[in-house]
């Protein structure tokens, strides 16, 4: 979930499955397009984060027989027949809930969107299976279904308590992204103000129980400070489930250089996103410059009155379109300084509202893939890209959760006894 939260991206729909910008289908032959489909056969995409239980909650409270995935054509970027149109074998589903939700009622809406993801399998259980492991995945996608794992998205979701952060684990979710939008009281967000200098002595200790019990820590919407604590205290591969490479798209969300150095000698992945303020320079000096017009006006980006201002101010000055070719730069980028081991796919599909020209919604992977294919990508690279980095990833962090559990038990620590009492405001 981006920047702008919580969207309806229903009047992005009518770009239709399978519909294509003519930029992103010149030059690409039909033997292209049939060693992706070969490809995608053996190597199916397994994306980082998609958003659409946010979106069942928003628009139908989770009731699917209202948003039949099933049948196609639903109001979001994501739906079964679309999925496997994409080539998509393997989803992390984000169990997002906004950062103005604290405390317990973050811990509560929270398990609202586990029990949701578990209702959503169980409920498509001839087309997803609820995966745990990578094991899981890849037997999952030998029964013909999609793999479905869970992803917390932002560590006010378990309330500063590490025993709610074993019991996330326990309900299936596999990663947890460290902070959204807001700082938490122990980690530094890479769209708020730092307070932390990164990681607090308890984030530190979260981190290292996150590395214990199996779950992998996500620096998606981290501050740069945060990530690199993370990683210099990371004892098994970390992850980014949707930043793309600050080098091409100069804003926060994205990772530096040297952090995706450094996730290179950490043995983790990069999950590239297509978020349009993210991977488009030009996009991104846009929504910076709505922000200054909002900000002369005293509107905030989360005021109620933000969206009928951004929609005047698109009237008079329209946004850059972002393309597939602004997403290939930052896969190319991520290749070049972390390495093909290091590179994977994050849309934030139905965390938006728009997306690229020929990635608007989850049929576009192919299109994705078939450029790369052109730029002279292997079929074992586009393999490690799909889906080989992170399972390799998930399969490291199970094996170093297994070796960590020999050595130290569950933490009992606390916010309170690592970082004294709360700051007072």
């Amino acid at each position: 979930m981006t920047a702008t939260g919580p969207t309806n991206p229903a009047a992005t729909t009518a770009t239709t499955t399978g519909v294509t910008s003519e930029a992103t289908t010149a030059g690409t032959t039909a033997g292209t397009s049939a060693r992706i489909g070969a490809l995608l056969a053996r190597h199916p995409v397994i994306d980082g984060h998609n958003d659409l239980l946010w979106e069942a909650r928003e628009q139908v409270r989770y009731d699917f027989d209202r948003l039949d995935i099933e049948a196609g054509g639903t109001p979001t970027h994501t739906d079964l027949p679309r999925l496997r149109e994409g080539g998509v074998g393997g989803q992390f589903w984000s169990v997002f809930v906004p950062a103005t939700l604290s405390g317990d009622d973050a811990v509560s809406a929270t398990l609202e969107q586990i029990d949701a993801g578990h209702q959503m399998v169980a409920r498509y259980a001839d087309r997803l299976a609820f995966a745990r492991t990578a094991d899981d995945v890849v037997a999952a996608q030998a029964s013909g279904r999609i793999a479905s794992l869970l992803g917390a998205e932002g560590g006010h979701s378990i309330n500063n308590s590490l025993a709610t952060l074993r019991m996330l684990h326990v309900l299936g979710v596999r990663y947890m992204t460290l902070t959204h939008n807001d700082n938490v009281a122990w980690a530094d967000s890479a769209t708020d103000e730092p307070v932390h200098g990164g990681l607090s002595a308890f984030g530190v200790e979260v981190v290292r129980e996150m590395n214990r019990i199996g779950m992998l820590v996500d620096l998606s919407h981290v501050s740069p400070d945060t990530m690199r604590a993370a990683l210099q205290v990371a004892e098994v591969p970390a992850i980014f489930s949707h930043s793309s490479a600050r080098a091409v798209c100069d804003v926060p969300r994205n990772a530096p250089d040297d952090v995706l150095e450094s996730l290179r000698d950490n043995d983790g992945v990069c999950m590239v996103t297509f978020v349009p303020a993210f991977v488009s320079p030009a996009v991104a000096a846009w929504q910076q410059e709505l922000k200054d017009a909002a900000r002369t006006q005293g509107i905030a980006p989360d005021d109620a009155g933000f969206g009928d201002l951004r929609d005047r101010y698109a009237a008079k000055h329209p946004s850059p379109v972002a393309t597939l070719e602004d997403v290939v730069r930052h896969v190319e980028h991520v290749r070049e300084v972390a390495g093909v081991d290091h590179v994977g796919l994050g849309g934030d599909y139905d965390g938006v509202a728009e997306l690229p020209q020929g990635l608007e919604d989850v049929t576009g992977y192919p299109r994705l893939l078939a450029a790369l294919a052109d730029n002279g990508w292997s079929d074992d690279d586009l393999g490690k890209l799909t889906s080989g980095n992170i399972l390799r990833v998930l399969r490291d962090a199970e094996a170093g959760a297994r070796s960590l559990q020999e050595q130290r038990g569950p933490s009992l620590a606390t916010i309170e006894a690592l970082d004294g009492p709360p700051r007072a405001d």
